[in-house]
């Protein structure tokens, strides 16, 4: 028998996976009907942000003076804002950016982040203590002020709001990555693997990594809305996206000098970033527990 087929029998015999397939993971997240419905509520939302744009008749940045503060009707199913922009395309057409935002800065910072935690976990010594020490640095600021102040350097726009966003992510996923990589390391069969031969490389990529990216997971989902609020805010600010965007802190902040006259152009955006964050923050509670491999079957 080969090393590699010890190596394996040995990891098969000690590996608790956390979910053993869709199926179960399914059965485990349906457990929780208020992470259920978060679930099917960003569904929905990729879905409509995906389809939207090509169902809707009229562009986001069309004006009509003639039709300017028109409230809710069956034409205009949200009203318009002070130009005469019908709000529901505008949300439509918004919704990809706000979503995209939030998807592609915690990619890009998990993308960093991860391999820095289990290279911090696993070697020790020296090389955690700098790593930890200049994440410490990142998480002695507030995330929207680091946030403020990359924008600051880098310039207005989507694109750097979304680095500025992945950049603050980088220390949550670091630090959980390097928690799990403490732990796993010094389990039996990661020991067995070792004596066995194996390289740093192929421990940390093939038997690490796979067995610590449950709370990663769950740590993105979560940290999806908090991204989508951050971006919303600066936005909001005016350190986001520019007009004519219809992203949705933009579109607040458009709506923010009309709220007692028509307050339905600030309220729709907002309330679309609440059922966002919220379907985000049920569903990332929800899959915690069904990455749980303590959960009661």
């Amino acid at each position: 028998m080969s090393n590699q087929q010890v190596e394996e029998g040995v990891q098969e015999k000690v590996e608790n996976p956390r979910v053993k397939s869709i199926k179960d993971f399914y059965k485990r997240l349906a457990k929780n009907k208020a992470a259920l419905i978060g679930f099917y509520t960003i569904l929905f939302l990729i879905v409509v942000s995906i389809i939207g744009p090509l169902l809707t008749s009229n562009h986001p940045n069309d004006t009509d003076v003639m039709n300017r503060f028109e409230g809710p009707s069956a034409e205009f199913w949200f009203g318009t804002d002070h130009m005469g922009r019908d709000i529901f395309t505008r949300i439509i057409h918004g919704m990809s950016l706000t979503l995209g935002i939030g998807f592609a800065s915690v990619i890009m910072g998990a993308l960093v982040g991860i391999p820095i935690g289990i290279i911090s976990g696993y070697y020790g010594g020296r090389i955690d203590n700098i790593i930890m020490r200049f994440i410490d640095i990142l998480l002695a600021f507030p995330g929207i002020l680091l946030a403020l102040a990359i924008v600051s350097i880098l310039g207005g726009s989507l694109v750097n709001v979304t680095i500025a966003v992945a950049i603050y992510a980088v220390p949550g996923f670091a630090r959980i990555i390097r928690g799990s990589t403490l732990a796993a390391k010094k389990l039996e069969y990661v020991d067995a693997i070792r004596a066995l031969g194996a390289g740093d490389g192929r421990i940390i990529f093939k038997h690490i990594l796979p067995n610590v990216l449950s709370p990663v997971i769950v740590n993105a989902t979560l940290y999806i809305a908090t991204a989508i609020l951050t971006a919303a805010g600066l936005s909001f600010l005016g350190m986001g996206a520019q007009p004519p965007t219809p992203e949705w802190g933009a579109m607040l902040n458009d709506g923010r000098g009309y709220m007692r006259d028509a307050g339905y152009i600030a309220f729709f955006p907002g309330a679309f970033i609440v059922v966002v964050v919220l379907a985000f923050n049920i569903f990332g509670d929800g899959l915690r527990d069904a990455l749980d491999p303590k959960m009661k079957k």
